[in-house]
């Protein structure tokens, strides 16, 4: 197609979902992205694994693309958090009625069936391997230019680029941003005793630990691990071969997964933090990382992507009804109130933890440690919690409480 109801620029784990959404509430979408779907669908491409919270799988479920997962993910159960290896920890357990607080998928599987699901959508023109070359937004609507030498047009353009999104730069939306003097790597093992479905969270001054449950495999059972340490301490540790490098990852665990191996390929990269000043410009919206980035301390990162996804949906769908221009800034506006104070109160939570959990010293630990034993002692404050766990505080758009819009 050459006209649609919108333009997404990015078709990774947010953009490929909003066109889905789209799709189902009978909007079309043109999709860009220069990526080739069988690189960044192998298995070699990226070990990481996201938590899909509760409310993003109710939309996942209600759009169609929870069926194409089925099978593929591990219920998250229980969370259990603690400073360090000390006595004390904080578990979030909900009742067994309340169901998994959410479900964790390795990336390629998110991609391979949020891919499956676009290129079956009717209303979805998926073009992978194509690059935007020049975009106009102006009074009478938005033009692509494509490195195919199409051109595209829409009333709405929405940046899903990730976090150097070119779109947000070209349109001049200011964003705040800086690097933690931290290092995430990332790796898949396997361990002796099961995880019985929990994941866990131990705090270290130098940053979290977080060992997040996976469906077992032919090795037996299996977690992803994301250990954020100090970046001068990063370049020692990805030297150390798989041994050595198991053998700390046991001391930080302090062997409660008995032993651990083998371990898939390592990898590594800079944490940092980005808050755009608003989310909407002229004929434009920004979804994803390429409105916010985050610390990994809260797991939260692509859901606040999905809350986007199922907010922008919900004002889109609604606009159209009212034979709204779906650029109009009336549109845009409402999506920018949704979202601005959600995204900026996670993201301030968020960096406030990092810097929190990061302060060294036996006080500082004591204090943390009381603040866990506080949020046990309360069940309205842990229940808060589980909340923020599940997406589910705030004002929930439809598709995240499992309803089309």
């Amino acid at each position: 197609m050459e006209r649609a109801d919108v333009i997404i620029l990015g078709g990774g784990l947010v953009g490929s979902a909003l066109g889905v959404a789209l799709d189902a509430h009978g909007l079309s979408s043109i999709i860009v992205d220069p990526a080739d779907p069988a690189v960044v669908q192998g298995a070699g491409f990226d070990g990481r694994a996201s938590a899909v919270a509760s409310a993003s799988h109710r939309m996942f479920d209600a759009i169609g693309v929870g069926e194409r997962l089925a099978g593929h993910g591990c219920p998250i159960r229980a969370i259990r958090v603690s400073d360090g290896l000390e006595p004390g920890a904080l578990d979030f357990e909900p009742d067994a009625d309340d169901g998994a607080l959410g479900v964790m998928y390795e990336n390629r599987r998110l991609r391979t069936a949020l891919f499956e699901a676009a290129s079956a959508a009717p209303l979805v023109d998926l073009r992978m391997k194509t690059l935007p070359v020049k975009t106009e937004r102006g009074v009478g609507g938005v033009s692509v230019t494509l490195s195919s030498g199409e051109t595209v047009h829409a009333p709405l353009v929405i940046a899903a680029e990730g976090r150097r999104s070119p779109m947000r730069e070209a349109a001049g939306i200011n964003v705040a941003r800086w690097q933690y003097d931290h290092v995430a790597m990332i790796a898949t093992l396997n361990h002796e005793h099961p995880h019985e479905n929990t994941a866990f969270e131990i705090f270290y001054p130098a940053g979290p630990f977080a060992i997040l449950p996976l469906l077992d495999d032919e090795n037996g059972h299996r977690s992803a691990i994301v250990w954020t340490v100090d970046a001068k301490d990063a370049p020692g540790l990805l030297k150390l071969g798989n041994r050595g490098w198991l053998a700390e990852a046991e001391k930080r665990m302090g062997g409660f997964l008995g032993t651990l191996g083998p371990v898939t390929q390592r990898s590594s990269y800079p944490l940092g933090f980005h808050h755009a000043a608003k989310v909407t410009g002229e004929r434009l919206a920004l979804v994803g990382d390429a409105a916010h980035g985050i610390h990994p301390i809260a797991g939260q990162g692509v859901n606040l992507g999905y809350r986007d996804v199922a907010t922008l949906v919900e004002v889109l769908v609604e606009g159209k009804r009212l034979g709204l221009d779906l650029g109009d800034a009336q549109v845009l506006t409402r999506y920018e109130r949704w979202r601005g104070l959600d995204t900026f109160m996670v993201a301030a939570s968020t960096d406030l933890l990092t810097r929190l959990f990061g302060i060294p010293g036996k006080t500082a630990s004591a204090v943390r440690r009381f603040g866990i034993s506080a949020v046990n002692a309360v069940p309205p404050l842990k229940n808060r919690f589980m909340a923020e766990a599940r997406g589910e505080s705030g004002d929930l758009p439809k598709l995240l409480q499992g309803m089309t819009v």
